[in-house]
């Protein structure tokens, strides 16, 4: 039931990039196993409501079996990986992953998780290697013009192809370790206080200690766990892509000063807007001081939406207010949901007038407004961990207290048996 349930939700959610009795044409980004199967759900469905679907599978998948008659289409890629190899390697992690962990203590636990997850992501950064730098598969890919990319958040390499289509991304994630996918991409607040860590086993309702426990865990996924493998996929998009920061873009952000900049859109669909209601709009931007461009910079003040699910997470991530004119299906829901929690002021689409857009504006970039997690169990000092993280430290200063003192005792000790011996 829970499956067929995320899988209306995904597909009301990939709904919204065609257009009203229209096909769309999907790419897909696909993982193994369990995921493949879970997708191959939405999939069939999708193809079933009249869409063109494509699988981008390379030539060792396990479960995807491009033979097989379907109306699925099949794009497979070659790799450098064998099969055999290929398969061999899923099973040897799993094996490790089922025999070795439960035996370990904490820090040996946490060492084996890294170990099975980096040399994941390295077969992962091959095939995505395989996929991106075959300049045949990417230039017939590109001319497809597909509508959006679905994508397996477990298997890296989507938002890479996304950028590289230059087409819309939509995850299909059950979780990451450490919710570090939830937590850095998809803006989720996740406060260690009474959030259990993905892959903890702790539950939201914890003990002193097992909150400790959980703390431990999120330095651990935040600072460790993440750090290395992350700088090599860094790395390797940075070699595919080269410097994403287009230079007069740059400069046309930069002379905005310290008004900044207000983004604006109103999604992929609208194209069609009258010149009343365009009119309207321009007046209101003219009027104030800041610059208007399409995406998101560390220098924006606001965020002008129709409420569409990726513009309001992306707004959530950068800590951007909104000002939301939803026009349809879950648009208006959004910005509901933004306005109760403090974060966006709604106005009418069809009804505001330039004074009402500009007073909404002048509303959410001069009364600074946040984001607020419902915590209620916990204090102010329990919700902010202070209370662990001041175990933490009196921890520390506590082994750091006894091994200065444990040194003095011994300099002493061998001090006066110096002496002792001398005098003798």
């Amino acid at each position: 039931m829970a499956l067929r349930w995320t899988s209306v939700l995904l597909l009301i959610q990939l709904s919204g990039y065609f257009s009203p009795g229209t096909c769309g044409k999907v790419l897909v980004w696909p993982t193994e196993y369990s995921h493949w199967r879970n997708m191959k759900i939405i999939l069939d469905e999708l193809v079933q409501r009249g869409h063109e679907v494509t699988v981008l599978a390379s030539s060792v998948s396990v479960l995807i079996d491009p033979s097989k008659t379907s109306a699925i289409k099949f794009e497979v890629f070659p790799t450098s990986l064998s099969k055999d190899d290929f398969e061999g390697f899923l099973m040897k992690l799993l094996d490790r992953a089922i025999y070795d962990l439960p035996k370990d203590t904490f820090g040996s636990h946490a060492s084996k998780i890294e170990e099975i997850m980096w040399e994941f992501s390295e077969v992962l950064r091959q095939l995505c290697k395989d996929a991106v730098l075959n300049k045949k598969l990417m230039t017939k890919l590109q001319e497809s013009k597909f509508d959006v990319l679905l994508a397996d958040g477990v298997g890296q390499c989507a938002d890479l192809l996304a950028e590289i289509l230059k087409t819309p991304l939509v995850y299909s994630l059950r979780f990451s370790p450490g919710y570090t996918i939830e937590k850095h991409i998809g803006g989720l607040p996740l406060p260690p206080s009474y959030v259990p860590v993905a892959m903890s086993e702790l539950s939201d309702r914890m003990t002193f200690m097992e909150r400790v426990k959980n703390m431990i865990f999120v330095l651990y996924f935040d600072f460790w766990f993440q750090g290395c493998d992350m700088k090599k996929w860094d790395q390797f998009y940075l070699e595919v892509l080269g410097n994403m920061i287009v230079p007069d873009m740059e400069d046309f952000v930069q002379s905005s000063g310290e008004s900044g900049v207000v983004v604006f859109s109103l999604g992929s669909m609208i194209s069609n807007m009258t010149e009343e209601r365009a009119n309207v709009i321009a007046s209101a931007l003219a009027q104030i001081p800041q610059k208007v461009r399409q995406t998101c910079h560390p220098k924006t003040k606001a965020f002008i939406t129709h409420g569409g699910a990726n513009g309001v997470y992306e707004a959530i991530y950068h800590g951007v207010p909104m000002v939301g004119i939803p026009l349809f299906a879950d648009q208006p829901d959004n910005i509901a949901h933004m306005k109760t929690k403090g974060a966006a002021v709604r106005v009418d689409f069809n009804t505001m007038s330039s004074t009402d857009l500009l007073n909404a504006l002048k509303t959410v970039i001069n009364d600074p407004m946040h984001l607020r997690v419902a915590a209620h169990d916990l204090t102010w000092f329990q919700y902010h961990s202070l209370d662990v993280i001041g175990f933490l430290l009196a921890c520390v200063a506590t082994v750091v207290f006894i091994i200065t003192k444990c040194c003095l005792f011994f300099c002493r000790m061998f001090a006066t048996a110096g002496k002792k011996n001398k005098r003798e």
